[in-house]
C-alpha cells in the first residue's frame, strides 16, 4: 500500500505544489483546506474543508484517520497588513494553536512517521536586526519573539513524545501561482503590469535602491519536502532552501515585463500596497474585456501586495542588511536541485495567463 501524507494549508503556495509532487510519485493525498487547491495532476486526492483555528472541528476530521504517516504543515495566520503581525503575540498564539489543533488528535494514530514545518529567513531576524551572512542552519536560535520558536518547540516535544521524525524547512521568498495567499508577487506584479498598459502608463520598477537577493521556486520546496519525507539524513533538520543563486529586481525587471507584454520606465517608487487596490475598478474592466476568471483586486491580491512594497523596498532610501541564506546543508545531504530564478518567475506568469487569472501577452 502506498504512504498517505496529509498537507495542511493545501491551497496556499507550498502546500498545493506539494499536493502535485506527492501525487506525481504515486502517494495517496489528503489536502486540508478550506478551498480546495488548484493542482495540475488528474490523480485523485482527498479534500477536507477544516478551518484549523476551530478546535471542535480539527478534532472531528481528523481523529477518524487512521493512514496517515506522513504531514506536512504549510498552513499559516497571518494579520491585515502582513508585516505588522509578524511581532504580535496573538498572531503567534494563533499560528501555535493552528499546529496544535491539527497535530493532537492525529498524533495519537501509529501509523504517523513523520512531520515537515516550514519556517523562513525571519528564522534568523532578519526583520528585526542584521543577521549573519550567510545564515546557516548551525547558528545558535536567534532568541527573539516568533511563532517559528512556538511551534518548532511544541514539534520537538511532541516528536520525543511519539516517536516522530520531522524536518523544518527555511524557504527564501517562494514564487509559484498561487493567487490570494499572503506572500507571492507573480499574480501582484501582473495585476501591476496590466494596469499600466491599460492606462497608457510605463511598467516602471515600483520600489526602492537596488538589493541583492535569493529566491525559491515553489516546485524545488515541494521536491525538498517529498526528498526528506523519507530521506534518513534529513530527520531533526532544518534546511535553507533558494534556488541556489542571486538576483536583482532591476535586472529582473525587464524579463517580466517581456513576458508580461509591457515597456518599462524609469523607475517610479510606488506602494502596491496603495496603488493596486486604489485601481480595482480598472482591473475588473480588464477582467471582463479579457475574458478572465472573475477573481476581484482583493480575491487576487490576498496579503502579497504588502508584502511586494517589502520585498521592492518601497520607501527605503538605502540599502537594508544583506538576507543571504547557506544552501550547503542540504546539498551535502544529498538534495542539489537548482533553479534559474528568471525563468522561474517567467514560468509562473506564463501559468497564470494560461488560466486565465492574469491577461494573455499581445
Amino acid at each position: 500500500m502506498p504512504d498517505t501524507v496529509l498537507v495542511a494549508g493545501a491551497s496556499g503556495l507550498v502546500g498545493a505544489a506539494v499536493v502535485d509532487r506527492f501525487l506525481d510519485d504515486g502517494w495517496d493525498v489528503v489536502a486540508v483546506s478550506r478551498r480546495k487547491p488548484e493542482v495540475f495532476s488528474d490523480k485523485p486526492f482527498r479534500h477536507l474543508a477544516v478551518d484549523l483555528q476551530d478546535e471542535a472541528a480539527c478534532t472531528q476530521a481528523f481523529r477518524g484517520i487512521t493512514d496517515v504517516t506522513h504531514l506536512v504543515y504549510t498552513a499559516v495566520y497571518e494579520k491585515p497588513g502582513l508585516i505588522a503581525g509578524w511581532t504580535q503575540q496573538d498572531q503567534m498564539q494563533t499560528n501555535l494553536q493552528m499546529l496544535r489543533n491539527l497535530v493532537e488528535p492525529l498524533s495519537g494514530d501509529d501509523a504517523l512517521e513523520h512531520v515537515t514545518l516550514l519556517q523562513g529567513t525571519k528564522a534568523y531576524g532578519i526583520h528585526v536586526h542584521p543577521m549573519r551572512v550567510p545564515a546557516r542552519e548551525r547558528f545558535p536560535r536567534d532568541e527573539h519573539e516568533n511563532f517559528y520558536w512556538l511551534q518548532e518547540d511544541y514539534l520537538t516535544a511532541k516528536a520525543a513524545e511519539r516517536g516522530l521524525r520531522y524536518t523544518i524547512f527555511r524557504p527564501q521568498l517562494v514564487v509559484g501561482p498561487s493567487y490570494g495567499v499572503v506572500m507571492n508577487l507573480p499574480p501582484v506584479i501582473g495585476a501591476y503590469a496590466a494596469i499600466c498598459k491599460a492606462e497608457g502608463r510605463p511598467f516602471s520598477f515600483p520600489g526602492g535602491p537596488p538589493f541583492v537577493w535569493e529566491a525559491v521556486d515553489t516546485r524545488i520546496v515541494a521536491s525538498a519536502i517529498r526528498w526528506a519525507a523519507t530521506e534518513p539524513r534529513a530527520h531533526g533538520q532544518h534546511y535553507n532552501l533558494t534556488n541556489g543563486e542571486v538576483f536583482e529586481w532591476h535586472d529582473l525587471w525587464p524579463a517580466l515585463a517581456e513576458e508580461l507584454g509591457v515597456e518599462t520606465g524609469p523607475d517610479e517608487p510606488l506602494s502596491m500596497a496603495e496603488f493596486l487596490p486604489a485601481k480595482a475598478d480598472v482591473w475588473d474592466r480588464i477582467v471582463a474585456e479579457q475574458g478572465l476568471r472573475p477573481v476581484s483586486m482583493p480575491e487576487l491580491l490576498g496579503e502579497s501586495h504588502f508584502y511586494a512594497d517589502f520585498c521592492f523596498l518601497y520607501g527605503a532610501t538605502e540599502n537594508p542588511p544583506l538576507a543571504f541564506v547557506s544552501t550547503v546543508k542540504i546539498k551535502e545531504h544529498g538534495f542539489c536541485e537548482v533553479m534559474d530564478t528568471e525563468q522561474s518567475f517567467r514560468h509562473w506568469i506564463r501559468v497564470l495567463q494560461q488560466r486565465k487569472v492574469l491577461p494573455p501577452r499581445d
